[in-house]
This record gives C-alpha cells, sequence and structure tokens, in this order.
C-alpha cells in the first residue's frame, strides 16, 4: 500500500523517513525515528508496535539487520509484513514477507533502506534508489528524503493512486530553536498530489525555521537600513533600534530563526518587501 525510504545522512547526524500512500494519514503510521538513534519504516499492514520496539533495539546498538530479523522472528503476522530499518553505521535493512500484495520488493545499501507493496513495478524502487545514490551528500537529508520519494512516484508509485504522504527527519538539538531534536515533521494526509504538496509544504518550513546561510548576510546599514526601518514603520514595528523593530515583525512572521543581529537575510527581506 505504501513506498518508502528510510536513510542517514551522509555525516552520520541525522535520520529520516520518507514516504507515501494511496492511505489516509500515511504518517501517523508508518515512520519513527530517534535522533543519534536511528530511524524505520512499518508498512504493508503496518505492525505500529515495531516503531517502539526497533528504536529501542537501535538504542542498544543493535545492527539493522539483526532488528529486522529480531521483529519480524516475534511477529505471527510477518508474512504480509513490510520493513525497513536504519541505523547510526552501516547498511539499512528490511523486509517484504511473501504475502505482501504484488508488487513488493526493495533496495537496501549503506545509510539507507528503500522499500514498497501494491506498486506499479520494481521501477518505483530502481528510481528511488537511483535518486538517493545520485543525491548530493552535503544536502539537507529531508532534501534527499524528499527527492527520492518524488523520484518513485513519478515513476509509477502505488498503482492504486495517491492520498498521502510524509516526511520526518530527526537531529540532536537541531529542532525548533535548538530546544528538540525534530528537524522536519510533515504530513500530507488526503490530497490528490501528496507528493508535490509535501514539496510545497517543505520549502514553506525552510524559510520559516533554517538558519541562514552566513555567507548571504547583508549587512543593516545604509540605504538598506533606511528601507528595512521604512518598510518596518509601515507595518507597526517602530522601536528606535532596528534590530529590536525587526525582531518584533520577524516574530509575527514566524520568521525568528533566520534573525542576526545587525544583519539581514535576504530571504527574510524579500518576505518584508513583499508582504
Amino acid at each position: 500500500m505504501t513506498f518508502s525510504i528510510v536513510a542517514r545522512s551522509a555525516d552520520g547526524t541525522a535520520h529520516g523517513v520518507a514516504v507515501a500512500s494511496k492511505f489516509l494519514a500515511v504518517g501517523a503510521a508508518v515512520p519513527a525515528a530517534e535522533a543519534a538513534v536511528g530511524a524505520l519504516a512499518t508498512q504493508s499492514y503496518a505492525n505500529l508496535a515495531y516503531r517502539p520496539q526497533g528504536l529501542a533495539l537501535l538504542r542498544t546498538g543493535t545492527a539493522a539487520a539483526d532488528v529486522v530479523a529480531g521483529l519480524t522472528a516475534a511477529d505471527p503476522g510477518r508474512a504480509q509484513r513490510q520493513l525497513g530499518v536504519v541505523g547510526t553505521a552501516g547498511d539499512g535493512a528490511g523486509w517484504t514477507g511473501p504475502g505482501c500484495h504484488d508488487w513488493a520488493g526493495g533496495a537496501y545499501g549503506d545509510g539507507f533502506a528503500i522499500q514498497g507493496n501494491i506498486l506499479t513495478g520494481p521501477e518505483v524502487v530502481d528510481a528511488m534508489r537511483q535518486a538517493w545514490l545520485d543525491g548530493d551528500p552535503a544536502a539537507p537529508l529531508a532534501r534527499r528524503l524528499l527527492a527520492a520519494l518524488r523520484a518513485g512516484d513519478a515513476a509509477g508509485g502505488d498503482k492504486r493512486g495517491r492520498q498521502s504522504a510524509a516526511l520526518l527527519v530527526v537531529s540532536p538539538g537541531q529542532g525548533y530553536g535548538g530546544t528538540g531534536d525534530t528537524v522536519v515533521d510533515l504530513r500530507v494526509d488526503d490530497h490528490p498530489d501528496p507528493c508535490t504538496e509535501l514539496a510545497r509544504l517543505l520549502d514553506v518550513h525552510s524559510l520559516l525555521f533554517d538558519r541562514p546561510d552566513p555567507a548571504t548576510l547583508l549587512d543593516l546599514s545604509g540605504t538598506l537600513a533606511t528601507e528595512v526601518r521604512t518598510l518596518l514603520a509601515a507595518r507597526g514595528h517602530t522601536h528606535s533600534d532596528l534590530d529590536a523593530a525587526l525582531a518584533s515583525w520577524a516574530g509575527i512572521e514566524n520568521l525568528e530563526e533566520r534573525l542576526v543581529p545587525g544583519r539581514i537575510d535576504p530571504l527574510v527581506l524579500t518576505h518584508l518587501r513583499t508582504t
């Protein structure tokens, strides 16, 4: 019913899952991840107990293949299950039970596990694998996962159609405000083109919550400072300190993660100019 990719970033600091399906709110059932531990996807008559049990095993340092073996061996319904697991090192691993609906299968390698069932054919998994391998290892994990998911969708995806998609990425201390581990947690629960909608949401998420690239920051001085002060005043933010005025506006716009004292992110500037 589903196709997914579970993966680890090239530097080993992030883990995540991207999944799509002709199934309502697939993100509520399939993905699980824990920072500095690993990630997994349970699908095809998903066994939701795999999520806490699998993460508990990964937490002890159990290899991905052994996690898969342990979870499926203890499950009397394993013939209809599908599972993908990635830990902090080594190859990803998976299971496709013989009772999964055709086409069902997977592909596994260093730091990734790809799996799908009720697919149009093996070309879906092949496209996802190639997209993952062709991706820039330095790119954000969320972007690489989404690219692989969209490649699978473009190759045919779930042969019953489209309904939902989800993206989950974790990394120690990289969540909102540095106070958590959840980097991205986005879901499209019911949509005619969920992978495209998920991509739109990730773009919005990146605008609001990514930290700025230091190389692109502009000094808030001279004519730029005057322009920014004028634009802020027109929106009712008239604090004499420009950084304070900018922070007042940015907090309302949910752009506070992109603020740097004395400087301005070009994306923030564009948003200020156009809203």
